[in-house]
């Protein structure tokens, strides 16, 4: 005599609490193939295959179980515990949230409403933190900044020096512009200060080139020794 529906569902839920997801998630089958229009079995079924990691197979059996019965909050929180597990993490969150409308006075589902909206909030932050970085630093020093660059440049190298090192000094500076960006994006005051569109030759100090230099010759250095090697004791 083959077993009832209700036998296998009881028996796949023992294997299933004890670990054995894979004997229970087969025994919730053979339950299905009795009775195929029962959502628990497929509910079942889904969060076993989510321990198994069959994620597809989890997330079709609980669309599968909220079809069949709409307002039961179980099928959306299995669904919604698909979607999390493939970091699905809107999708995910909508879901949980029907399930909390099905059955608001749910605590597990109110907890992973909470969780997931923290997650999808430090990803979206994630996401825009991480287009202004590539904003601030994709490109190269724009065209107009380039120009004063080489201006800056051109006027601390003496005249005799080499088209090869002048290339070499315009080149280093314009990556130290790049690698002196604070955390907001902004570039280090005193090199903005050398761009400074009104500035003039006379007036603008090539603290770019020096604190360039600076760094080749002496290595890191703080604000008082920069300070001490650009001005130096006169000898």
């Amino acid at each position: 005599m083959e077993p009832a529906p209700a036998s296998l569902k009881d028996q796949g839920n023992a294997c299933f609490k004890a670990g054995n997801y894979l004997k229970a998630a087969a025994l919730y089958t053979q339950a299905i193939k009795l009775d195929p229009e029962n959502p628990a079995l497929y509910s079942n079924r889904s969060a076993a295959f989510l321990n198994l990691m069959k994620l597809t197979k989890a997330l079709a059996d609980a669309e599968t179980t909220i079809k069949l019965k709409p307002t039961w909050e179980k099928g959306f929180f299995r669904k919604g515990s698909a979607l999390e597990a493939m970091e699905r993490y809107d999708e995910a969150l909508a879901t949980y949230r029907e399930a909390l409308a099905q059955n608001p006075s749910s605590s597990e589902v109110a907890t992973k409403v909470k969780r997931l909206t923290q997650i999808v909030r430090d990803k979206k932050r994630s996401q825009q933190d991480k287009k202004g970085v590539e904003s601030n630093g994709s490109s190269d020093v724009s065209q107009p900044d380039a120009q004063r660059l080489d201006g800056v440049v051109d006027g601390a190298l003496p005249p005799s020096t080499s088209d090869e090192i002048r290339k070499f000094a315009k080149e280093t500076v314009a990556l130290a512009l790049k690698e002196w960006n604070d955390k907001n994006g902004t570039v280090d005051a005193n090199v903005r200060l050398c761009l400074g569109k009104d500035a003039t030759k006379e007036t603008v100090p090539n603290v770019a080139v020096e604190k360039v230099l600076l760094k080749l010759i002496y290595g890191p250095v703080s604000s008082c020794e920069q300070s001490r090697h650009l001005n130096p004791p006169t000898l």
